[in-house]
């Protein structure tokens, strides 16, 4: 009987946090292993979307105390349909100045939900696709760094500004 109802909670508080979302559209994650190669392209291919409203974009991040560096460069691209790209090269700041992780989360691993863009539509019929890829270099090199480790998990969220 204690089972049945620490499940029944357990399904309620679900519910609760999943219902309490009604801005997101689509919130997708993919695994990058416990480093992200430099040469590796998360991409997403977005839902359709409605051509009369306006979307807010995000890119998720979740990392750990093992991430060397106190913020994070991403090139990130929107393909459009008609195959035309808008990239930007982004700079996020990750940690306090204490050197602690900004985010949300308990314990080491931290999810920060970064902005992108703000009221964009996506007018065009088709398929649009999402790709990021970091950009990190160590200060005074050149090359970018090869594995960038604590990062676990690259996603990528929209939400509608209605």
């Amino acid at each position: 009987m204690k089972t049945k109802s620490s499940l029944l909670i357990a399904f309620l508080c679900l519910l609760f946090l999943f219902s309490c979302d009604k801005k997101r559209v689509f919130d997708e994650y993919k695994n990058v292993g416990n480093a992200w190669h430099k040469d590796s392209v998360v991409t997403f291919e977005l839902p359709k979307l409605d051509p009369k409203k306006k979307y807010d974009l995000f890119v998720n991040v979740r990392d750990n105390d093992d991430y060397p560096y106190s913020n994070l460069f991403l090139i990130v691209s929107l393909e459009q349909p008609n195959r035309q790209v808008k990239v930007d090269t982004l700079e996020y700041q990750m940690t306090n100045p204490d050197g602690t992780l900004l985010g949300d989360g308990f314990g080491d691993i931290k999810e920060s939900k970064l902005f992108y863009k703000n009221g964009e539509s996506f007018a065009q019929k088709g398929v649009y696709k999402i790709h990021i890829r970091h950009a990190v270099r160590q200060t005074g090199k050149v090359e970018g760094v090869d594995k960038l480790k604590g990062i676990s998990d690259v996603g990528f969220r929209i939400e509608s500004k209605e």
